[in-house]
């Protein structure tokens, strides 16, 4: 059904679609502008009235609605938002593709918790287990970061409030009088003020996650943060406004001491690391975003009855006819229906030459096409086309987890309780043997020990470097599948890799013509490419690119025939001429012995060799090679000096193999392969204890890539590849090997590093706030520093992991 029959917004049951447009009232059009379908059944619009074709409310024509002539027809609208959005694409709602979307694959509305990525829900919340803010599983978004947004606000807030706290508490020290100056009652009850927004309000999420924390028993650095920042707080305030409950004996200078600034100072400090966190996740997001970023915005579509326009991208559907104009980026994966062009591939697969396309070729969405015109019509859209897939690789590596984080987090669940138990002693001894004031001592030291054990840093190590590592990654064109990934990439010590298309081009081209018994080298080159304009062997487009490389002027063959498995024949120029191996040749009752010797002299450089009889005698052969990427054996030469073992494995011949093997000083080759013997090579290699990569491109290197420790997809391969890997190399080429390797072995360094400090940190930080050094020392360490300690050790985790952002990665 085309445009021109759909219904007139006067009469919606004179439309030939399926449409379910249900009749709302004016004073429902809020609800109906957000976009949500409905389902209800139609009744026609009464006497002065339309039917919107976007929300499917009823509009008053006399109201003063905004309207739109389409087609010769009147559409009127409930409020502008529907009539931008059908002016945009008035096809979309007329033709029952909306529909159609609806009914398809619903996107993906999973949200999960960063820090606990076995929590996924349906919309936004908070983690039931750590209580920090879901993130949604289907990658970047363009809207606002609202906890960002809010946890700014409340740390500006905090700290607002620290600095006039820390005056009056500690100015003293700095030659700045101010609590004598306002009197002790007077600063006791401005600090109260101070304070009480910060905890009560500010700290509030902070003492939502502690609880939830207590409630499942999931014990972590909230749970310490609710009780040092509420026992200092609490005891503050008992101390404000209830001071005789403390004996004189218990008091400093006649005065109860209070911890208002520290209790302060601790929210401030602790929403500071959550900022920079909430930041840095930000940055990782970039990479993700730059990958939307190459699909188009808007489509040109094609209706049925020849009309073209540009339609919002979310607006197409499977099926949809779009029409790429040079230069343009091609709107989503499909197929080619009409046109010839070339398509630059590079942005997705990093391959620098443009591929060829025309009619039943398949396009994927982001790539450029070059000079000609192309008619497409969608078959993936949305969350299933490529470039789709590759940002949700992207995001799900950066919410994994490390097997390494394992550790952290068993020793975090450890750490917890005891460090409660250890508060609790610190109170018990201090109260019971502590000096006067003992009750004074015991609460310092119990809030000092919960505030310096607060695990921020430990909680923070493994995360923050992965998502950083994962978009310095996809920066450099290596996707990260998952952290495991990461993680075994750095102990691997062999690497097994296919030929054509990681160690090769994958795209053969002319390399040598041999003219014998007195034919001239054009002429032999003439007659093969002839023939092979005819036939559709892989090998065929390399001999007729040659010719026209050199050239050549070639003519049309007859009578061509194709032999399975030999060669082809035909008459060209009125000679018969056969192209093709050995058994081709006997087949035809010509002899090759005056060209075997050359043959096998371009077999073991690697060549594929063809002979070429004119008139029943060897005229010469022409050789093709699939030519070894310019990278690559700089890329062999580099993993060596890594120190990995090299193993190729290959379904070509075992000559050809071994040539490219010698030639890039490969340690081992394995040639004739099929799928199943990959896999079994790596199951091999296992047993003999050994820690395997595979590299490679196709559908038969599937089975190896998923058994081994990870997988190497190269972007420019087959998806079952990509779908089996752990890691894709978006430019296809060895060189992705060598910045995996260095991202992996210096994310695994930082990650250790990160927990080195968190858990050194800790360890010392306990006893010493427990007041071990008092004996020595005769002080004991104050709550105000415990938290600075404890802000700065998750500050410098995460300065320490955003270091991989500039990590150089080797080969770049």
């Amino acid at each position: 059904m085309t445009p021109e029959t759909s219904r007139a917004s006067t009469n919606p049951s004179s439309c030939g679609h399926d449409h379910h447009y249900p009749q709302k009232s004016d004073q429902d059009h809020e609800g109906c502008c957000s976009g949500h379908g409905h389902d209800e059944p139609v009744r026609a619009a009464g006497p002065g009235e339309a039917i919107d074709p976007v929300c499917g409310m009823t509009v008053k024509l006399d109201a003063g609605k905004p309207s739109f002539d389409w087609k010769g027809e009147t559409w009127h609208f409930c409020s502008q938002k529907c009539h931008d959005r059908f002016e945009a694409d008035p096809y979309f709602y007329l033709s029952g593709n909306r529909a159609r979307k609806r009914e398809g694959k619903p996107k993906s509305n999973l949200y999960t918790c960063p820090m606990d990525p076995e929590i996924v829900q349906e919309g936004p919340g908070t983690c039931p287990i750590c209580g920090m803010a879901l993130e949604p599983m289907a990658g970047a978004s363009d809207e606002p970061n609202h906890e960002l947004i809010d946890f700014t606000r409340r740390m500006w807030v905090s700290a607002a409030a620290a600095v006039p706290l820390l005056i009056i508490a500690m100015g003293s020290m700095i030659g700045l009088p101010v609590r004598s100056f306002m009197g002790e009652t007077v600063a006791l009850y401005v600090e109260f003020l101070l304070a009480t927004p910060v905890v009560l309000w500010a700290a509030r999420p902070f003492f939502h996650r502690g609880w939830t924390s207590l409630k499942t028993r999931k014990f972590n650095m909230w749970t310490l943060i609710m009780l040092g920042v509420g026992a200092a707080y609490a005891y503050s305030v008992v101390a404000t406004f209830l001071p005789g409950l403390f004996p004189h004996a218990m008091r400093m200078g006649g005065h109860v001491p209070i911890y208002y600034e520290a209790a302060v100072v601790i929210v401030a400090l602790v929403f500071v690391g959550q900022v920079l966190e909430l930041r840095a996740r930000e940055r990782t997001g970039d990479a993700i975003r730059a990958l939307l970023n190459l699909a188009p915005k808007t489509a040109r579509r094609v209706t049925p009855n020849g009309d073209e326009y540009d339609a919002p991208l979310e607006n197409i559907v499977e099926g949809d006819r779009l029409r790429v104009r040079p230069g343009e980026s091609v709107p989503v994966d499909a197929i080619v229906i009409e046109g010839r062009s070339s398509v630059d591939e590079s942005m997705i697969t990093g391959e620098p030459v443009p591929v060829e396309k025309t009619g039943g070729d398949h396009v994927t969405g982001g790539t450029i096409n070059g000079n000609g015109g192309l008619l497409i019509e969608a078959a993936k859209v949305g969350d299933e086309t490529m470039l789709a897939r590759i940002v949700e690789m992207v995001s799900s590596a950066q919410r994994s987890r490390a097997p390494i984080q394992g550790l952290a987090d068993r020793v975090a669940a450890i750490f917890v309780p005891t460090v409660v138990a250890v508060a609790i002693a610190s109170f018990a001894i201090w109260l019971i043997v502590g000096p006067t004031p003992a009750f004074t001592f015991a609460i310092v030291s119990a809030v000092s020990v919960l505030i310096i054990a607060c695990p921020c840093a430990l909680g923070l190590a493994t995360p923050m470097s992965i998502m950083t590592a994962t978009g310095r990654g996809a920066q450099a064109g290596v996707l990260i599948k998952d952290a495991e990934a990461l993680e075994r990439m750095a102990r691997v010590d062999t690497l097994v890799v296919d030929k054509t298309g990681t160690l090769t081009e994958g795209k053969p081209r002319l390399t040598d013509v041999v003219a014998l018994g007195g034919m001239k080298e054009d002429d032999v080159l003439r007659f093969a490419a002839a023939l092979e304009k005819g036939s559709e062997h892989p090998l065929a487009d390399a001999i007729v690119t040659g010719a026209s490389g050199r050239g050549v002027e070639v003519s049309a063959a007859a009578d061509f025939e194709a032999v399975t498995g030999k060669g082809v024949k035909g008459s060209v120029d009125g000679r018969s001429v056969v192209l093709g191996n050995r058994a081709m040749m006997e087949t035809s009752g010509g002899s090759t012995v005056a060209g075997d010797e050359a043959a096998d002299q371009l077999r073991r450089e690697g060549k594929t060799a063809m002979y070429v009889a004119v008139d029943g005698t060897l005229a010469g052969l022409v050789a093709v090679a699939d030519p070894i990427k310019q990278t690559t054996a700089a890329a062999i030469k580099a993993l060596h000096d890594a120190g990995l073992t090299i193993i190729m494995a290959t379904g070509d011949n075992e000559t050809t193999a071994r040539a490219v093997g010698e030639n890039l000083g490969i340690d081992e080759v394995r040639a004739g392969v099929l799928p199943e013997d990959k896999k079994a090579l790596v199951d091999e290699l296992h047993r003999a204890g050994r820690k395997v990569a595979m590299a490679g491109d196709g559908v038969n290197d599937a089975p190896a890539l998923a058994a081994a420790e990870v997988g190497i997809a190269m972007g420019t391969g087959a998806d079952v590849a990509v779908e089996s890997a752990g890691i894709t190399l978006l430019r296809g080429d060895l060189n992705g090997i060598v910045k995996a390797r260095h991202l992996a072995r210096a994310t695994l360094a930082n990650i250790k590093q990160n927990l080195f400090l968190a858990f050194v940190y800790n360890a010392a930080g306990v006893p010493i706030a427990a007041g071990i050094l008092y004996p020595v020392t005769g002080t004991l360490l104050s709550p105000m520093i415990a938290a600075a300690a404890m802000s700065l050790s998750s500050v410098s985790v995460i300065s320490n992991a955003l270091r991989l952002r500039a990590v150089k990665l080797g080969a770049e």
